[in-house]
């Protein structure tokens, strides 16, 4: 029997999210993110959702869309990032942000698809992190609303650590360079990133593909992500394929590029 997993399109995919449900959602900064599972959300009109990621998009583009539309209130995210209606919203009440280390929400996420209900870090020992207090929701004058509770911390090999839960979300939202139809995902350089412990904390995951190919096709060594952890698959053109922006684009001249003369037309 063959497995095909393909949805006839993102409004299809995305149709099902209800208000108040949680999402994981890959990338980082704009790399990897999936650009148009996101904007099919938006148009859908789903609200009042949880969004576990790396960052929050940026303004005007990726999550940040999300936020703009008011349609998220809470984050789980490891930095605010280049988005400042993110922190606007923040600092003003409007959303509530659990702050959480990089590699521990990584590892959170990849502990809930693993079924590991918690685990015990190094990170955050000695800090607002494990002892509490650190602000997840402020009132519009500034006062804490609600703060973080306190961790549990125990010793191993004497050294301290933190207990940590694993995050298990209703849905996940990833992008991957070449899908097969079962959903065996490989990704592209940075985008391998939060995208494969997004997509396994996810209980519905849903990606879009840059490529499918028939299932086989992949080399086994070349699967970063098992199919088991994929619900649908978003198929996209080549022109959506190609669409890959980032926040900040830093350059510097080549070696000579500065003495050189200019080119004559």
């Amino acid at each position: 029997m063959s497995i095909d997993k393909l949805a006839g399109s993102a409004a299809e995919a995305v149709a099902d999210i209800p208000d108040g449900a949680s999402l994981a959602v890959g990338g980082f900064g704009l790399a990897g993110i999936p650009w148009f599972l996101i904007e099919a959300l938006l148009d859908q009109g789903a609200g009042n959702l949880t969004i576990v990621s790396n960052n929050c998009g940026v303004d005007g583009a990726g999550l940040g869309l999300l936020l703009e539309a008011r349609k998220i209130d809470k984050v789980i995210a490891s930095y605010i990032g280049e988005n400042k209606e993110f922190g606007r919203q923040f600092l003003a009440g409007e959303v509530t942000v659990e702050l959480t280390p990089q590699g521990t929400l990584a590892e959170r996420m990849r502990a809930g698809g693993s079924g590991i209900g918690a685990f015990f870090t190094p990170t955050g020992v000695g800090t607002l992190v494990a002892d509490g207090g650190l602000p997840w929701r402020y009132h519009p004058d500034g006062s804490v609303a609600l703060a973080s509770p306190p961790k549990e911390v125990r010793t191993f090999n004497d050294t301290p650590m933190v207990l940590e839960e694993a995050i298990v979300t209703d849905y996940a939202l990833i992008r991957a360079a070449v899908v097969d139809k079962a959903g065996n995902c490989m990704f592209h350089a940075a985008a391998r990133n939060f995208n494969p412990p997004a997509a396994m904390s996810g209980r519905t995951t849903i990606v879009e593909a840059e490529r499918v190919v028939e299932v086989g096709e992949l080399a086994p060594d070349a699967i970063h992500l098992p199919g088991i952890f994929v619900k649908r698959i978003v198929e996209l053109t080549p022109e959506q394929a190609a669409r890959k922006e980032i926040e900040q684009r830093t350059t510097r001249p080549r070696p000579g590029q500065l003495d050189a003369e200019p080119a004559h037309s």
